[in-house]
Parts: structure tokens; sequence; C-alpha cells
């Protein structure tokens, strides 16, 4: 990566810092774009540059993230099962986030509190289904572009699903237990 990359990344970051500060500090809502490029010190502008929206300021990367779990479930050995190989590929989720747990929590609090919010996050979310299913249907041996096979589908929206409601679980329960550990548990219910 160039330097000039480099900058428009720390200048990304520090734009996304500032925002969830503003974020946490006075809500999502009350908080605007242009506040955001004035703490900043950022142009409007420059900000519209940057983020097409509030929504994807505090999204953050979630599309690279699924890029990431991606790369690490086809890393995944193939003795592994599609079930198993998932549970595996979403902790790199946990391993690769840097987030203290009282301020992910705060955040999370404010991503269920926020309609636009959780809308967007859904639609982001769905991309990932997109780009796990063709490694689920190689694990379970469904031949590439094979139309009519729903099971790869099915067993990548439910892995997400059991995500979104351990996170829901995990916020509710004031970030008491681990979120794989109730990831687990929704995992267990669906496959009972």
């Amino acid at each position: 990566m160039g330097l000039r990359e480099r900058t428009r990344q720390a200048v990304k970051v520090d734009i996304a810092a500032t925002a969830m500060r503003l974020f946490l500090e006075q809500g999502f809502d009350a908080t605007t774009m242009e506040q955001i490029a004035a703490e900043a010190e950022v142009s409007r502008r420059s900000l519209f540059r940057y983020f097409e929206s509030k929504e994807d300021i505090a999204l953050g990367d979630i599309a690279e993230r699924g890029v990431r779990v991606q790369e690490v479930l086809a890393g995944r050995p193939d003795s592994e099962g599609p079930w198993e190989a998932l549970r595996a590929a979403l902790d790199v989720l946990a391993t690769e986030m840097e987030f203290t747990p009282e301020w992910a929590a705060r955040i999370t609090a404010m991503f269920h509190e926020t309609p636009s919010l959780r809308a967007r996050q859904v639609e982001k979310q769905l991309r990932w289904t997109g780009q796990l299913v063709p490694e689920v249907e190689r694990r379970l041996g469904v031949p590439p572009g094979s139309a009519g096979d729903p099971r790869a589908a099915a067993i990548v929206t439910s892995a997400l699903a059991c995500l979104n409601a351990a996170v829901d679980a995990w916020t509710t329960g004031g970030g008491k237990r681990s979120v794989f550990e109730l990831y687990d548990e929704a995992v267990a219910a669906i496959r009972a």
C-alpha cells in the first residue's frame, strides 16, 4: 500500500473514531454529518468522499469482515464439516476486532436502538451469504453453479441468524456471557 492509500486509510479511521464518539455521546440520530466533519476537521465534501452516510460510518467495515470470514473459511481443513468450518471462520470476528467489551456493548446497543442502522447492517450481512455459500457448497459436494440445492444457503443463513441472535442475547444480557458461547447454543438449538 502506497503513502497516499495509507494516508487515506488513516483519515478514514480517524473520521470513523470521531463519529463513533459523537454517536455514543449524543445518540446516532442526533449527530449530523456536519458535526462529524467539524469534529474530524475535514470538509463536509471530503467526509462524503470517505463515507456515503452516517450508517456507513457506524457500520464500518462489515463488508470487509465478510471477506475476511470467507478467506478463513476457505482455508479451513477439508475434513471439517460446513458447520464446524463456519464456526471456526466466524472466530476471526472476535480475534481481529479491537474493542473493549464495554465499548462493544455500547455500540451494539446503539445498533439495536436505531432502525436505520439495523436495516443497513442486515443489507451488508446479506452480502456475506453470497460470499460464504460457494465454500459451503464445495464442502457439501455440490457442483459449482448447480441450481436447486438449498442446503448451503440454508446453512449459511442459519449460521448468520444464530450469530445475530447471539449478539442480541449478549446485548440484552449486559455482555456477561461470550457471544460465541451464545452462538454455539443457538446453533445447537437449530441442529437439534
